[in-house]
């Protein structure tokens, strides 16, 4: 959890290493919860595959509307996501999570699929590299938002 020394606020940034090469080991998953706003102040999680030869099957999980039940006030009422190379480019996008049947399989078989029809969720298989996953409100819409990155493995 990061906070803001007496009740501060502002940009924070987390980051995890492995810094053992020596020892298998691999992040599996990793979420941010925070306020989405618009503009320039969306969320933005930064993830990197490397250290292997081949694809992972990764999942992106946009979820606002189902934190309501956990007691989380403000949800984020209809989340968008989007998944970018380390170009900027826009690889996937997606807005409610059904909206591509195949995608949605995948959700669903892989146990991930979100609880609510507004939120959004990208299954992709990519190479070694440096991802951007954004996560905002559909049009300009603001509130508390999670944004989840799953690593799933070889396809």
């Amino acid at each position: 959890m990061v906070k803001g020394k007496n009740n501060t606020s502002g940009v924070g940034l987390v980051e995890v290493y492995d810094l053992s090469q020596a020892v298998l080991a691999k992040l599996a998953n990793i979420s941010t919860r925070a306020f989405v706003s618009t503009g320039n102040d969306i969320v933005i999680a930064g993830f990197i595959l490397g250290n292997h030869n081949g694809n992972d099957k990764i999942i992106l999980r946009g979820i606002g509307p189902s934190l309501t039940a956990f007691g989380v006030p403000s949800a984020l009422a209809d989340p968008t996501l989007e998944l970018r190379d380390s170009n900027g480019a826009v690889l996937a996008a997606n807005n409610d999570w059904q909206d591509n049947p195949a995608q949605a399989a995948e959700l669903i078989a892989a146990g991930l699929a979100p609880t609510n029809p507004l939120e959004s969720g990208i299954v992709a298989t990519l190479p070694p590299a440096s991802y951007t996953a954004l996560l905002a409100g559909l049009n300009n819409g603001t509130g508390i938002g999670l944004i989840e990155v799953y690593d799933r493995g070889a396809p």
